[in-house]
């Protein structure tokens, strides 16, 4: 699935440049160079930041947000602006790329020190039984962080595996920091009730 050049009859790449992002996801849809690459142009950056701050890595983060544009070029027709703007929905896909990433980083990680401290876990049971139950809690959070609605899940995912404020999530969701601190007060009351009184 290629690139190809589909612009408007008369329009030039200036004229497709200057529309405003909403303007152009019907021109993404349609596979149109110029209106991706003005949408990759202005969100990039703030897409490899989020992507750095979830990932830790910069080489994983590059990929990410890589992986992310590719996906936003193949599914640009199931954009909708209902839902958000442009530059929350392209946020929501490296967002959920980069945790994707986070995921599967920490599964090969686990494995590979598995292999390496196979022989010393044996020896230490009370070390096991403390990642075991480590790892439950891990599993538990994790199912109920998937059962919030998605605002919420995406505010708290945002700030505590992204380690962004208050602020920089209303930035980069273009959301009122009410309306932030409001979903990550609700989410984290569902989550308390969920888990019993342990969380903070």
């Amino acid at each position: 699935m290629g690139l190809t050049r589909r612009a408007l009859p008369g329009d030039s790449s200036a004229a497709v440049r200057a529309l405003a992002d909403e303007d152009l996801m019907p021109l993404l849809a349609e596979r149109n160079v110029a209106a991706f690459e003005a949408i990759y142009e202005r969100h990039a950056v703030v897409a490899f930041s989020l992507a750095y701050r979830i990932c830790g890595s910069r080489v994983t983060a590059e990929e990410t947000s890589q992986e992310a544009f590719l996906s936003l070029w193949r599914s640009g027709s199931r954009y909708d602006a209902g839902r958000g703007s442009v530059r929350t929905w392209v946020l929501g896909i490296v967002h959920n790329r980069a945790i994707d990433a986070l995921r599967r980083s920490s599964v090969h990680d686990r494995r590979r020190a598995s292999d390496d401290g196979l022989a010393e876990r044996l020896e230490s049971g009370e070390r096991t039984d403390v990642e075991v139950a480590r790892r439950e809690q891990a599993r538990s959070i994790r199912a109920v962080l998937d059962g919030l609605p998605e605002e919420q899940c995406r505010v708290i995912e945002l700030s505590y595996y992204g380690g962004f404020t208050h602020s920089e999530i209303a930035d980069i969701l273009e959301t009122p920091i009410g309306t932030i601190k409001g979903r990550m007060r609700l989410g984290l009351e569902k989550m308390r009730l969920a888990l019993g009184e342990g969380i903070a």
